[in-house]
């Protein structure tokens, strides 16, 4: 870790967002389960990342707009990753899941079985 990122953490500034992780997410959503055919952009927010998505499907945006996907927020206090999905019916983010590491978070977004993210 180089010394700018440690003297940051240790200094009470927030860790996260950083390009490191966000390319990490960017990468790990390369292998999703679904609509593979579109490349989901991943933005750094205040404590963490949003990932949006063309609508492919239809099911929110009839023309194919932009939509939010996921909201991944790293918890200092707790050193963990809560991941958010949106309800795009009533426009407000509801809690999904708390994962300890960055990779599971990413994993359960890119597998998404129920079909709760990627709609």
């Amino acid at each position: 870790m180089n010394a700018a990122i440690i003297r940051r953490h240790h200094c009470g500034l927030p860790a996260h967002p950083n390009e490191l992780d966000r390319w990490r997410i960017v990468r790990a959503l390369t292998g999703r389960e679904r609509y593979r055919f579109v490349s989901p952009e991943v933005t750094a927010v205040a404590g963490g990342y949003l990932v949006e998505s063309r609508c492919c499907s239809g099911n929110i945006d009839a023309e194919g707009g932009l939509v939010d996907v996921a909201l991944l927020h790293h918890d200092r206090t707790g050193a963990a990753w809560q991941l958010f999905r949106k309800d795009h019916g009533k426009g407000v983010w509801e809690w999904h899941s708390t994962h300890q590491r960055l990779g599971l978070a990413t994993a359960v977004l890119s597998a998404d079985p129920e079909r709760l993210f990627w709609q």
